[in-house]
């Protein structure tokens, strides 16, 4: 079955069956119904290689993300699949691997493929001037095609550059929780993990020392331990600073949940109480941050509304828009017993 048969029975031209099926024009609900009446009636499936030939988009939302296993990206990306086959779209997820290499090839294929929407998910570890030529020339690119690139927890390239960013407060997200300690008396803070250079972890140190400056205290870098995103380097670089002596902070802000629980992990092994020795904060609100003994004070980021936002905005945009569209959501600190005031008497 052809769309030259879709558009005999439904009494249009062929040009008026393909605007209908594309679903990127404006046509009548009328003339709509009638095509879309036909298509069921007739059995008719869109050879999707032959439209890609064609120059059309695939309906296609693609999403690229370094881990599959984090349960981060897996809230972000269940989100944007929701949306996308809310909407009729395919959702098709790729690895990266943190390999730009392989994000750049990935980017090329899906390009090639003339996918509806490309979103990336994620903060950059190494962003720099080559970076983000290449990112804004992508999203030129996809763009003159009718294509969208959108960027979910990273900025844009370029400020004039065709893309979609969808951002959380990471600056005040990290204010928020710093602060929070430090009003129960820990001046002493100590930032753990983020691996230096990235945009999440530039932004959550950011937002850590600001916090520091509105109380009157000097950062000190020693205070700013950076790392690996996991469990393990949690557990054992408090383990380590531990083996050294008591440490001399009295709070701990980790750049994540899953460092948090490393971090509790560490304390508890060695006799000492969290929070009655020390206060532990993270950051995400993962599920897994409730089930902590103790559940974890965290900041909690909208982790699948920014995912369905990405594929609202993307497949909303109008011709009369303008090039780039930004939304930023908020954070907010979810107080649970992982930090109590620095004198307060134990029991």
């Amino acid at each position: 079955m052809t769309l030259s048969d879709v558009a005999r029975d439904a009494g249009v031209s062929p040009a008026t069956a393909s605007r209908v099926l594309s679903g990127r024009y404006s046509v009548p609900d009328a003339t709509r119904a009638r095509v879309e009446r036909s298509v069921r009636k007739l059995g008719y499936v869109a050879n999707m290689h032959a439209r890609v030939l064609a120059g059309a988009l695939s309906r296609i939302v693609a999403v690229l993300t370094s881990d599959v296993t984090s349960a981060f990206y897996g809230r972000i990306v269940e989100g944007i699949e929701q949306e996308a086959v809310a909407a009729g779209r395919m959702c098709i997820l790729v690895t990266t691997q943190n390999d730009p290499g392989r994000e750049s090839a990935m980017l090329s294929l899906l390009r090639e493929q003339n996918a509806e929407v490309v979103v990336l998910v994620g903060g950059v570890d190494a962003e720099n001037e080559a970076y983000r030529n290449r990112m804004a020339e992508l999203a030129r690119t996809l763009d003159a095609a009718g294509s969208r690139l959108v960027l979910i927890g990273r900025p844009s390239p370029s400020p004039d550059a065709p893309v979609t960013v969808v951002e959380y407060d990471a600056v005040g997200g990290a204010l928020a929780i710093t602060s929070h300690l430090l009003s129960m008396g820990h001046q002493r803070v100590l930032f753990l993990g983020g691996t230096p250079g990235s945009t999440t972890t530039s932004a959550r140190v950011e937002g850590y020392r600001k916090a520091l400056a509105g109380f009157g205290i000097e950062a000190d870098p020693e205070l700013v331990v950076h790392g690996r995103s996991t469990r393990n380097f949690g557990y054992e670089t408090i383990t380590r600073l531990l083996d050294a002596g008591r440490p001399d902070f009295t709070a701990v802000f980790a750049c994540d949940d899953l460092v948090a629980a490393g971090a509790m992990t560490a304390l508890r092994e060695r006799g000492l109480d969290v929070p009655g020795d020390f206060s532990v904060a993270g950051y995400d609100d993962l599920p897994q941050s409730v089930d902590l003994v103790p559940p974890l004070t965290t900041v909690n980021v909208p982790l699948a509304q920014l995912g369905r936002a990405a594929v609202q905005l993307a497949l909303r945009r109008t011709e009369d828009a303008a090039a780039g569209q930004h939304v930023m959501l908020g954070t907010h600190v979810v107080v649970r017993h992982s930090v109590r005031p620095r004198f307060a008497p134990r029991g």
